[in-house]
């Protein structure tokens, strides 16, 4: 079976180890802290095999040269990532990559970074979304188009609702403050920020979030709703999500 081994490292980056108990083989997801993933791999008595990187940003992709100088690991990587290291395998939306007899879907979820990709692990109900989305909120657009990241969100939209998202970040508490502020009578949203108030209250981590909630209550994940469109504008649902990541990048 599989085992997700979720870490903090850098500042407010997560780091994931996913171990194929049957084979033996550990993909790292993304690679923020090199050194880091080595001790928590090293910790579990894991050796990681294998590097699947959602995108070139040097806080996702910056430790592939040390950890694979280390272990020998194989890159399956989108293109992008060759700014930052050599890749063994190129993956592009539609490819599946193996962890043994596990499959894992390479889904297009550009527009954080033109080549962003997430890992759907069907079977587990789980997927590795890096940047694209957050708890209550997305990646900001550094590269895309808005109508290509909305696509990319209305892609994590259709996965099944008990998907278990594993994002790359810490944000949770900041987004729940803007997506107040975009959603001010949405009733389970405002639930949903006392929780995660008391979380990180208590130094509880908010990731990994479901997708069940994100679509109740992350505004970017809702920009085709009527409230939204009220208060945010726009004739169609890439415009709204423009007006919302606008008004994030300067919340």
């Amino acid at each position: 079976m599989l085992h997700v081994h979720q870490f903090p490292c850098l500042s407010d980056n997560y780091g994931y180890l996913l171990h194929n108990s049957v084979t033996g083989e550990t993909a790292a997801i993304d690679t923020p802290d090199a050194k880091e993933y080595l001790k928590q791999a090293e910790a579990k008595g894991w050796t990681i095999t294998h590097i699947w990187n959602t995108h070139w940003h040097p806080d996702h992709a910056g430790g592939n040269a040390e950890i694979v100088e280390a272990t020998g690991a194989r890159v399956l990587a989108p293109k992008e990532v060759e700014k930052l290291s050599p890749i063994d395998r190129v993956v592009s939306h539609g490819d599946v990559v193996n962890l043994g007899e596990h499959t894992a879907q390479v889904i297009d979820v550009s527009g954080h970074t033109n080549g962003h990709v997430a890992f759907h692990i069907i079977e587990e109900g789980i997927a590795f979304v890096g940047d694209a989305v957050f708890a209550l909120g997305c990646g900001r657009m550094f590269e895309g188009e808005p109508k290509q990241f909305w696509d990319s969100l209305d892609r994590i939209r259709r996965m099944p609702t008990a998907t278990t998202l594993y994002c790359a970040h810490e944000y949770t508490q900041a987004n729940a403050k803007f997506a107040s502020h975009a959603d001010p009578e949405n009733a389970e949203l405002q639930a949903y920020v006392e929780e995660i108030a008391a979380k990180r209250a208590n130094g509880e981590w908010t990731v990994p979030t479901v997708l069940s909630r994100e679509l109740a209550t992350n505004p970017f994940l809702r920009a085709d709703d009527p409230a939204i469109i009220a208060k945010w504008g726009g004739s169609a649902p890439h415009e709204t999500f423009a007006a919302l990541r606008a008004g994030k990048d300067t919340f």
